[in-house]
């Protein structure tokens, strides 16, 4: 009778633990990319020769719980759009704007993806750049981070590494 009562103690109690945890598990909800490098109205740019922007993605778990799962991530990056002359920008890699394994990403071409708007000057009105330049994209590259199966919402990310053809104060997107 002592060996069932042993026995049925620790099944007893082996069931209590278990059931401690149940409701308890923690998991992944989402994944935030953000960087530091953001400027006005939450653009991203490469502002520059060799100019870098640093990536990072946040898990969110279920519990509340955020953890830095930058170094962790893999990336897909794609072209949208094209430079400012209307050409198709270069596919990304290795020679564009490649991103390391602690997610910085680095210009490694000459290019300008944005323009300065046309606002109408003079009677007739022709259009003219802004000045100061009011810049908008013309192409960007759109990166998204994964890490264990969750994807990240997209975020845009011009580059200007060469001079706009049509800002009256020249360099090239916001800085």
């Amino acid at each position: 009778m002592k060996r069932t009562s042993a026995v049925l103690a620790l099944f007893v109690a082996a069931i209590s633990l278990l059931s401690i945890s149940c409701g308890t598990s923690d998991y992944v909800k989402s994944l935030t990319l953000s960087s530091s490098g953001g400027t006005a109205g939450g653009t991203y740019n490469l502002a520059g020769v060799d100019s870098t922007l640093q990536l990072q993605v946040i898990a969110n778990y279920n519990s509340g719980k955020t953890l830095d799962v930058t170094n962790a991530s893999t990336w897909n990056v794609t072209t949208v759009g094209s430079d400012q002359n209307g050409v198709a920008l270069p596919p990304y890699g290795p020679t564009t704007v490649p991103i390391n394994g602690t997610g910085l990403m680095t210009t490694e071409i000459d290019i300008c993806t944005w323009t300065d708007v046309d606002e109408p000057v003079g009677t007739p009105p022709v259009p003219t750049p802004a000045n100061p330049p009011v810049w908008a994209y013309t192409g960007y590259y759109q990166v998204t981070a994964t890490y264990r199966n969750f994807t990240s919402q997209p975020v845009g990310v011009g580059v200007g590494s060469q001079t706009s053809n049509n800002s009256p104060i020249g360099g090239c997107g916001p800085s």
